[in-house]
């Protein structure tokens, strides 16, 4: 991305070019002044409710973001004030996959939806958005604890392994979101949409470890409460940036639970708000939790247990010899030694390999095009790991360059060849190379011909590490998973752009001063070709009873809001909280 804007923030500035691709420009320009309109409704609110309910460092974060009540917050003003705590921020596309999302959260960037949720969506919106990614991920981010977690959490969500199913039900979640968020859909196309996410969450076979982890970062980042079951106070996004459940989630129906492990084994329903939350009582515990789950992954446990989870997955996997070597490929077979260990590995299609998540001179994927397979384990009667053979040991065994050698593995596998190149890093042999060489397995079966090439023997005694996507990124030019189904991006009608000139006005009343009596033309204006709308009419409100102006057209604008509350449930709450912040306004000053 040759127009890659890093925002002079260090942490963006690090990103490797696989995560670049979801990068979209912000276009700070495109933003309406009935987006501007939702974002400072919102955030009063939240400045007004979630002071009392909030985990206490939200409101002193929010400055600390860069954000203000005022206007949707600038890019490279948030990347100005969180470069100051480690961490960065990027605008995308709606939903990206969890695993890219993950891996965001290890290089300390948050990843920011650049849209706004519409006015009708104003208490919760199933798509992401700046009001959530900002408003609700950004301002926590200060607290050490919290962010040690979050980019601990990425760390490990970015080797997890994922699998086809998931990235079926992401699609069809975005999918959904998109049409949610269109104000033209037809309703039949969000039934079907709804129908499609609801049949794949069901038939999604046994979870994968990164559905496990979803519910794991679901439960904490985006809905989790932290202190005790009988006071717990909220720190999750979702919450935090939903001015709906942030309220009805502290009610006795939803049920508070502790956070453990056991959290894993609810699945949640994006679409709906939630049964059930975790509370834990410290950020602590959210590393231990994670801890004992990351446990269990195969990037941890290895051997056949992760090898057996590549294979299921059907996506690029990197398998790690005890020898520091890495290869990256399609993990499409492997024989087993015994229950824990493999003896024979084989990946199809184009294969990198790597040390230290750096490609190894020469064996990109262009020369492994059709994949790799290798022997893993012992030389037979042999204690010490190849590996880990000295020169001399090795001559002892023949392995010598230019001189023809035949090793047996104690699990039957002969490898005999020519000896052309032993490749060794950091004091550990990683592969040799053989001319004219034969594979044969313990049946006598041929692994290798001479006929097929250079043969590149791995070396390692065990697989200690088996995870998702390729070992060094950038060299096997990895495209994560990228949907091709773009957000929905309105074509404003006259009618619609005249009402975003009546809000403007109202903003500018607001900023300017003025004349305050050229309120009551804007209200003329909005009962003539915008009787549906109730945001601008509580704005102008708000500034003639404050400004103790105009109060026949005051006067005139409350009875209008009170009696749209009273016609329509489905605003009373809007209405009737937007009323009570005109009594009792919320200052910036409040989190200094």
């Amino acid at each position: 991305m040759s127009d890659f804007n890093d925002f002079k923030n260090p942490q963006v500035a690090a990103l490797p070019r696989h995560l670049k691709q979801f990068i979209v420009p912000q276009h700070y320009n495109h933003y309406t002044p009935i987006d501007h309109a939702v974002w400072r409704y919102v955030m009063r609110q939240n400045y007004s409710y979630l002071k009392d309910v909030a985990y206490y460092p939200y409101i002193p974060g929010l400055l600390k973001a860069g954000l203000t009540i005022e206007k949707i917050p600038n890019l490279q003003e948030m990347n100005d004030a969180l470069g100051k705590i480690g961490w960065g921020a990027v605008t995308v596309d709606g939903f990206i996959p969890p695993a890219a999302f993950m891996e965001y959260q290890a290089y300390r960037v948050l990843v920011i939806a650049a849209d706004i949720r519409q006015l009708k969506h104003i208490e919760y919106t199933p798509a992401p958005d700046i009001i959530h990614e900002s408003a609700g991920h950004a301002p926590i981010i200060a607290d050490k604890d919290y962010h040690e977690y979050l980019s601990y959490f990425g760390s490990i969500g970015a080797k997890a392994m994922f699998s086809a199913q998931d990235f079926e039900l992401y699609e069809a979640i975005r999918q959904l979101s998109i049409l949610k968020e269109m104000p033209d859909a037809d309703p039949e196309d969000i039934k079907e949409a709804e129908e499609l996410v609801a049949y794949r969450q069901e038939n999604m076979g046994k979870p994968s470890e990164m559905a496990l982890l979803s519910r794991l970062h679901w439960w904490t980042v985006e809905y989790g409460l932290i202190g005790t079951l009988k006071d717990p106070k909220i720190y999750g996004a979702g919450l935090l940036s939903s001015i709906g459940e942030s309220v009805s989630c502290m009610k006795k129906d939803v049920k508070k639970l502790p956070y453990t492990i056991d959290a894993v084994n609810y699945p949640y329903d994006i679409t709906k708000p939630q049964p059930q939350l975790f509370v834990t009582p410290t950020f602590q515990n959210l590393i231990d939790v994670l801890e004992e789950f990351a446990n269990t992954m195969s990037f941890r446990v290895g051997g056949n247990y992760g090898l057996q989870k590549a294979v299921e997955s059907k996506n690029t996997c990197t398998v790690v010899y005890s020898s520091g070597l890495q290869a990256s490929g399609t993990v499409t077979e492997f024989k087993k030694l015994d229950d824990e260990q493999p003896s024979f590995i084989k990946t199809s299609g184009p294969t990198i390999l790597s040390h230290n998540n750096k490609q190894l001179k020469g064996h990109g994927k262009d020369y492994h095009k059709d994949g790799f397979s290798s022997p893993v384990g012992r030389l037979q009667g042999i204690d010490t790991p190849l590996e880990d053979m000295a020169q001399d040991a090795l001559k002892l065994l023949g392995v010598e360059v230019d001189k023809h050698t035949r090793l047996n593995f104690a699990s039957g596998i002969t490898v005999s060849g020519m000896v052309k190149k032993i490749l060794t890093v950091d004091g550990k042999n990683l592969i040799i190379t053989f001319s004219d060489c034969t594979v044969r397995d313990e049946n006598d079966n041929i692994l290798f011909d001479p006929s097929w090439g250079v043969y590149d023997m791995a070396i390692g005694a065990k697989v200690t590490s088996v995870f998702c996507g390729a070992a060094d990124k950038d060299a096997f030019e990895e495209i994560v998973y990228k949907s091709n189904t773009n957000t929905h991006h309105v074509e404003y009608d006259a009618r619609t752009k005249e009402l975003h000139q009546l809000y403007q006005q109202v903003r500018n009343r607001r900023h300017k001063g003025g004349d305050f009596g050229y309120l009551g033309n804007v209200w003329m204006r909005l009962q003539k070709n915008h009787y549906d709308d109730w945001l601008c009419p509580l704005e102008i409100l708000e500034i003639l009873e404050h400004e103790e102006v105009e109060p026949e057209v005051a006067a005139e604008i409350r009875t209008f809001l009170e009696g749209k509350a009273r016609k329509e449930p489905n605003l009373k709450k809007l209405i009737n909280d937007g009323l009570y912040l005109i009594k009792h306004p919320v200052e910036q000053k409040l989190v200094v």
